[in-house]
This record gives C-alpha cells, structure tokens and sequence, in this order.
C-alpha cells in the first residue's frame, strides 16, 4: 500500500498528489463483505471526493459496483460518458428544467418533495414509458426528502406513485459516525415505519459508509458508502478501519538556518525556542492544505513527524527539520503531508474539521498519480 511507496521524484511539479486505486478497491470489496449480500453502491460525488471520478469511477465498476450516486446533473452526465453500463443516481432531484435530461442519458432523478413526483409521472406519460426513479424520505435530516406529513398524503392517495418505475426508497442518517447516538435508532424507526405507507413495491436504502457498521438492521437492500472508500473513517474519533488512499509529497523549496528567537512566516505566530532549520514546503492554502493547520499540521519524512511552523500561506509552509539529518533535507526533496503515518482524518483532527473537507479542497496545482500498489510505477 502506500507506506510501502518509495519517495516519488515529481519530476518538475511542486507536489504530487499519489492515489491508490487498489486501495479504493480493497476498500470497496472490504464494505462488500460486511454487507452480506446486500448491494453496495458507491457516492462519487464531488468529483469522487476529491479524488478523481474518471479514474476512480471505472476502478469500481471493475471492482463489481453498479449503482453510483452523484449530487448534480453535471456530475451524471460526467459520469455516464465514463461508464456507459452503470445505474446513476442523481441526489440532488428532478429540478424544473431538467425533465429531458434525465431521460436522454440515462440518469435515476432522486425524488426530494411532491413536486418532484408529480413532475416525474409527467414525464413518463410523455414517454409512454415506466422511467427509472428513486424516492428520498426524510427521517430526520430536515434536508431534502418527502416530510412525514408528505408520506401521510401519499399513503392516502393509492395511485399518486404511478407511472415511475420506483427502484428505491432511500433515506440518510445523521449521525452514524456516532454509534451511540440514539438518532440512529429513531431515524432507522422512522424509516421503517415509512416504507409501508408506498402504494408502490420498491427496495430500500438507508447506510452510508458508517451506517454499514451500525449492523446488519440498517442494510436493507443497498448501502451507498462514500468517504469510507477513501479511507475516511466511520467512527468520529477513532482510527479509519480502511485503507488509505492519498499520499500528498510535497517539494521542499529551501532549507534555512532560524536562529532561537525569530519567528517564522506571516504575522510571527511561531518564534523559535532554540536555533534550528527550517524547511519552506511548495504547498498551502490555494492547494487545499487548510490555513487552519498553521501551527497544528504535521509532515512527515519516512516515519518521523515534522511539525508545521508558523502561518500556513497561500502557496508555501514551513515545517521544522531540526531534528532530521541535514542529508535527508534538502531543496527539491520531498516530505509527506497526508499519508499513512498522517492521514485525512488525522489532518482534519488537527485543522478542527472533517475529513470530507480534506479530501474535496485537494487543489488542482499538484501533479496526480494514479497507481495500483505494488505496480512497478511509483
């Protein structure tokens, strides 16, 4: 896996930004097993968090994953150019204007309110045709989906789901990262509760990536696991049960001597206690690595820790080299900023956010490769 990469050599760039897809493979066949035989679907979302949907879209499908879910239109049109045989699944709806979209390539609206179901039915009368439809149920997001009140009318009204071919009812949980929550339960009540009120027979939906270790209770037919298979984590304050899937190297620009002190980068935040080297880093804030980690973030070279000095800036950072051989830093090197000794979670546990916001704000300045671990590219 990525602990056992060797230094990359950049060639040229300022950093490299490393992705494993045999991890985001082992990671997907991982969920798999624990679902039993429930179908496991995918979020690719957010240009598959971050990641890259084009090479991370085909690596799924290969893996044996058909049904993906994105957020926006433009994101299933993205999608289906990649994987012309895959269920897509669009969560954000059947928003007015886009009736003909749908149809013309092949992508499942998810079904937030009435409107929508209305809108849907109309549709398929003017196809002649059943067309494929997801429906979202509100159990306690308060986000989108049908309310409670919504459902209460549907159960009353025998044919107002006509028309659609319905292949899920779906909903989503709050707090599966917290498994103590009592949400979890009350959602998953509600849920329950729900589905037989649809006049129609469709399949259920409920776990995310964390909802999958709530147990098999919240399976139903087909979980949608996203940030798990980057190897974000599924319990809030515990290490990632899965692999991990970046490595950001990023290229040292200067080595320099910081007598005991001064102080180091913008508004003097971190001053020296002892005479020491510092090492400016090509990476920062218009890259993704978050202002926030000034003073808090960490490199790492092999297996030693590098603490991130002073302000993180837009382009640059420093970290503090002191205690590593002269001979191991030097311009043009390499440390790393997110990887198996300091991964996603450990980065957003540092910046006080998630690791969601880690993954999606990795920026376009740094060169991309893709590997398969072990390969003899790295």
């Amino acid at each position: 896996m990525l602990d056992s990469l060797p230094a990359v050599n950049g060639s040229g760039a300022a950093s490299e930004l490393v992705v494993d897809l045999a991890a985001i493979r082992q990671n997907y066949f991982d969920l798999k097993a624990r679902l039993g035989g429930v179908e496991c679907g995918a979020a690719v979302k957010a240009d598959a968090y971050g990641i890259g949907v084009e090479q991370v879209g085909p690596t799924l499908f290969d893996a044996g994953c058909r049904t993906f879910f994105v957020a926006t239109i433009d994101e299933g049109i993205a999608l289906r150019e990649i994987l012309p045989r895959a269920r897509i699944a669009v969560l954000n709806g059947l928003l007015d204007g886009t009736e003909d979209v749908f149809p013309e390539f092949g992508l499942i609206p998810v079904i937030n309110d009435l409107e929508q179901i209305a809108r849907i039915r109309q549709m398929c009368i003017r196809a002649d045709r059943s067309l494929p439809a997801m429906l979202h149920i509100d159990t306690g997001m308060s986000r989108l989906g049908l309310t409670a009140e919504d459902m209460k009318w549907i159960a009353d009204e025998p044919d107002v789901l006509g028309g659609p071919d319905w292949l899920y009812a779906l909903s989503h949980l709050a707090s599966a990262d917290e498994p103590g929550n009592p949400s979890n339960a009350i959602q998953l009540s509600r849920f329950r509760e729900q589905l037989p009120r649809l006049q129609q027979r469709m399949q259920a939906s409920l776990a995310n990536s964390a909802g999958i270790f709530l147990g098999p209770d919240y399976h139903f037919n087909l979980a949608r696991p996203g940030f798990a298979l980057y190897g974000g984590r599924v319990k809030d304050g515990e290490p990632s049960p899965m692999a991990p899937v970046v490595r950001l190297a990023a290229r040292i620009l200067q080595v320099r001597t910081v007598r005991a002190g001064e102080t180091v980068g913008y508004g003097g935040t971190y001053k020296m206690r002892k005479d020491g080297r510092v090492a400016t880093v090509a990476a920062g804030y218009a890259d993704g690595y978050l202002r926030a980690l000034s003073n808090h973030g960490a490199a790492y070279i092999g297996d030693r820790r590098l603490p991130v000095v002073g302000r993180v800036s837009m382009d640059m950072l420093a970290v503090d080299v002191s205690d590593v051989d002269r001979a191991e830093i030097h311009p043009g090197g390499f440390v790393d900023l997110l990887g198996p000794h300091y991964t996603v979670n450990d980065a957003a546990d540092a910046a006080g956010t998630i690791g969601y916001e880690i993954l999606t704000g990795l920026g376009h300045r740094y060169t991309r490769r893709y590997i398969e671990a072990g390969s003899a590219e790295t």
